[in-house]
């Protein structure tokens, strides 16, 4: 299971989306990644469905930029509950200063996202400035070649999923992830450290 093997590899957070699955298949699923990654610091998040992280016991959400605020959701959630928020432009940093981190995309060009204003160096950079110290990934289009331009904008680090993709089919899939993890989590703390 890729989830698996990222986690060993020393993922901080999984997300998972998967908006199709009715609430209880989701419970289930996250139920079993919870188990799966264990014995390991990952931690699991549940993309905007509040209720199915606390009932799955998932160490936290993944807010939309439309979903509730995060003060609300700390409102409702035990200490330590993890929040973190999607932000598209500086105008929606203010009201999101009680998460725990953000997630700024989309950064780069991406296959998944071809309409839209990409943030770019500059916007992930002002997007951190705007967040006045509160950790801030980026997301879209990232891969190990993108480290300098997050590192530069001051970005903690980014979220992914394409950049764990395997480049040619018939790999071994936990392999792949691991290596990738390492590469990037190996690029971002060197060049975390010439910035």
């Amino acid at each position: 299971m890729q989830a698996v093997a990222a986690a060993r590899a020393g993922v901080d957070y999984i997300q998972v989306r998967e908006p199709d699955l009715e609430a209880a298949e989701l419970v289930d699923l996250v139920r079993s990644l919870v188990r799966g990654v264990a014995s390991t610091a990952t931690r699991i998040l549940v993309n905007d469905r509040v209720d199915v992280a606390l009932v799955a016991g998932a160490a936290g959400v993944q807010l939309k930029e439309q979903s509730m605020l995060p003060g609300e959701v700390r409102r409702l959630t035990p200490r330590g509950f993890v929040i973190g928020c999607s932000v598209h432009n500086m105008s929606s940093v203010a009201a999101r200063k009680s998460a725990d981190f953000l997630i700024a995309g989309t950064v780069m060009p991406t296959a998944s996202k071809p309409a839209v204003d990409y943030l770019n160096k500059d916007g992930l950079r002002r997007i951190v400035e705007a967040a006045a110290g509160q950790p801030v990934l980026g997301i879209g289009g990232l891969d190990l070649l993108s480290i300098p331009l997050l590192a530069t904008a001051g970005a903690a680090g980014m979220a992914a999923i394409g950049a764990f993709m395997p480049e040619a089919a018939g790999g071994d899939v936990t392999e792949n992830v691991q290596k990738r993890v390492t590469a990037l989590r190996f690029a971002l703390e060197s060049a975390s450290t010439r910035t």
